[in-house]
């Protein structure tokens, strides 16, 4: 269980303040990492949530739709319903919080939003630890360098997606782009070309983000810089700044454990992905899921040589 540093999220003084102090046998229930489905209307999406005990207290931090894994406030435990405040209501929109309840490994509850509400539905997060493969196959390309064959825009956003020069490239700001195969472990190999000023993001199953940007040098953190796991796993090593040039990632995910190779220095060695990161496409950890290249922050991203390798087993 991931126990928080307080430079994972916020500060010492936050942590201490949404901390809530109970007994130990009355939270039992709901520690751990949960995958959580919202149904709001006829909208669904993945959301994800982590309890956690210390010195007598819990800790959680929630992964909503979009943005990063962040800690909440803790408002009670109360027969049995675990209340979180999500997030504070601003001037443009109304506080979000959840009251959740858990029966085994299922979790169900309430999300409130000023007067809308919807509901939470979750399954405790699959460990997913299994042994790396002794073999992997023979690169094989998914990108053939010609046209878009085997990958699909995303959503109802205008596409800008093309290929040039042996390059798939996003033009302008516009729709996510998908493979049209799913994949569980794997080797993926890939090229990006990432000018000064952008920002996009390498999605493995279509839930964790390896993230792509050359954005000024202090709108981001360690958790947030480019070659991180979006909000989840900083990069151990800081490589030179090289925007508007061809760079590679080599990232290996077995279970929830990935490895994360930027130009031959490996930056994340084995460390287990918490759990999903924003513009995850689904809360279901244990399915195979595709690639997905976000299209929705800037234009000009460009990415080429896209190879896997899979396990032989």
């Amino acid at each position: 269980m991931l126990k928080w540093t307080a430079m994972s999220v916020l500060g010492v003084a936050t942590v201490a303040a949404i901390a809530l102090a109970v007994p130990q046998s009355t939270t039992k229930r709901f520690i751990g990492r949960w995958d959580i489905t919202v149904t709001a209307g006829n909208d669904t999406y993945p959301d994800w949530l982590e309890v956690v005990p210390t010195d007598g207290e819990i800790l959680a931090r929630v992964q909503p739709r979009s943005g990063s894994v962040h800690h909440v406030d803790v408002l009670g435990l109360d027969n049995g319903h675990l209340k979180l405040a999500i997030s504070p209501a601003t001037k443009k929109s109304a506080g979000v919080t959840w009251d959740v309840t858990v029966e085994g490994d299922k979790l169900t509850g309430v999300e409130n939003r000023g007067s809308s509400t919807a509901v939470l539905s979750g399954v405790r997060a699959p460990d997913l630890q299994r042994e790396a493969p002794a073999q992997w196959s023979t690169p094989e390309p998914i990108f053939n360098g010609r046209d878009l064959t085997g990958w699909e825009p995303m959503g109802a956003a205008k596409s800008n997606w093309t290929v040039e020069d042996g390059a798939l490239v996003n033009t302008d700001h516009g729709a996510n782009i998908r493979s049209t195969r799913k994949f569980d472990d794997f080797k993926l190999h890939i090229e990006f070309n990432c000018a000064d000023g952008g920002n996009s993001g390498i999605y493995l199953r279509g839930r964790y983000e390896v993230q792509v940007e050359y954005e000024p040098v202090d709108a981001n953190d360690q958790f947030h810089t480019i070659g991180s796991v979006y909000g989840m796993i900083a990069p151990s090593v800081n490589l030179p700044r090289t925007p508007g040039q061809w760079e590679s990632f080599d990232v290996t995910l077995v279970g929830r454990n990935v490895t994360v190779v930027r130009d031959g220095t490996t930056t994340i060695d084995h460390v287990d992905i918490p759990g999903i990161t924003g513009g995850a496409l689904d809360a279901d950890e244990g399915a195979p899921g595709p690639f997905y290249l976000q299209g929705d922050h800037h234009g000009r991203l460009q990415f080429r040589n896209i190879t896997v390798s899979l396990p032989k087993r």
